[in-house]
């Protein structure tokens, strides 16, 4: 192949933060392309952009297809672009750059940095729909581990692991620790593991569940430290099983919600006796740590699955 060849495809239209959320919570959109979406302006709520990556060019099904998941898009054309041939994952990576938060840096390929003294970098490649830690939810869950280093946890679980990043930030802060990731989606715990790799993560238990109940994380329970960056909904349905595998007094590390989520949030985990302990607002995001009761919770009635799909968000 010639170095200008095209190499494949990619077609991008505007939307709304709520259209991008929707489809980074769709478990399966059935769309022949990766799809990723983006911020173009920050805070603005309608200020996103939809790009789709695909092999070949976008025929007019394809195109029906990205614009019924963008109705605020209607009436513009879409932009497509040919591809040459240049990994079309690191082409997407080049406009992010690293973040720092803490003593932690992630970066992707295209922008391998050191850290600090006394710091940790991982480097996270975009792929396959995951993120690569630059979401405010995330990079703010890195911040709030970071501010309880100080604190001793021995067994530790990541709830909708994602890429792995925050699993493999608590192993940095407490390598003694046993820890557990878990995700609903088999790829993601592919990832994971991927990533765990390139990074010189060793030790994790790696698990794949729907919910925090299964028999592979029950016998690991209970969790002094339980992190589950995902969304909303799942995390209120989901309440009264979190809390069930955390130990008395417990620090649980919410995110994934926005501002206007955090109230319903705080009072479904309250309802299973725990207590908000801080709060990290990031434009409209919210990260949550919450210290579970003095004594061991028992959910009275089985768990809702109402509201799980797509419960990874990191991304």
């Amino acid at each position: 192949m010639s170095a200008d060849a095209i190499d494949s495809w990619k077609t991008s239209l505007p939307c709304t933060r709520a259209e991008a959320e929707a489809i980074d919570a769709a478990d399966d959109l059935a769309i022949d392309a990766v799809l990723m979406t983006t911020e173009e302006v920050e805070d603005d709520r309608e200020r996103w952009r939809l790009d789709a990556y695909s092999e070949h060019r976008p025929d007019d099904a394809m195109i029906a297809q990205l614009r019924a998941l963008v109705p605020s898009a209607a009436g513009i054309d879409p932009v497509i672009e040919p591809l040459t041939a240049q990994d079309w994952v690191a082409m997407s990576q080049e406009g992010l750059e690293p973040i720092v938060e803490g003593r932690f840096v992630v970066h992707t390929a295209a922008h391998d940095v050191p850290p600090s003294a006394g710091g940790r970098a991982f480097r996270i490649d975009a792929g396959r729909a995951f993120g690569t830690g630059h979401h405010a939810t995330t990079s703010g869950c890195l911040a709030m581990l970071d501010r309880l280093e100080g604190q001793r946890f021995t067994r530790i679980i990541d709830i909708g692991t994602g890429t792995g990043l925050l699993a493999f930030a608590a192993a940095h802060l407490w390598p003694d620790a046993d820890i557990t990731a878990t995700d609903i989606d088999p790829a993601a715990i592919d990832v994971t593991r991927e990533n765990a790799a390139l990074n010189g993560v060793v030790g994790l238990e790696l698990i794949v569940a729907d919910g925090a109940l299964s028999d592979a994380i029950t016998a690991r329970a209970p969790f002094d430290l339980l992190i589950a960056n995902i969304l909303a909904g799942p995390l209120v349905s989901m309440a009264p099983e979190v809390v069930a595998i955390a130990a008395p007094d417990a620090t649980i590390v919410l995110a994934g919600l926005l501002e206007t989520q955090r109230e319903a949030v705080v009072a479904a985990f309250g309802a299973c006796g725990c207590a908000l302990a801080e709060v990290d607002r990031r434009g409209d995001w919210t990260i949550l740590r919450l210290t579970a009761g003095a004594t061991r919770y028992v959910p009275t009635t089985p768990p809702d699955p109402k509201g799980r799909d797509g419960w990874a968000l990191d991304i």
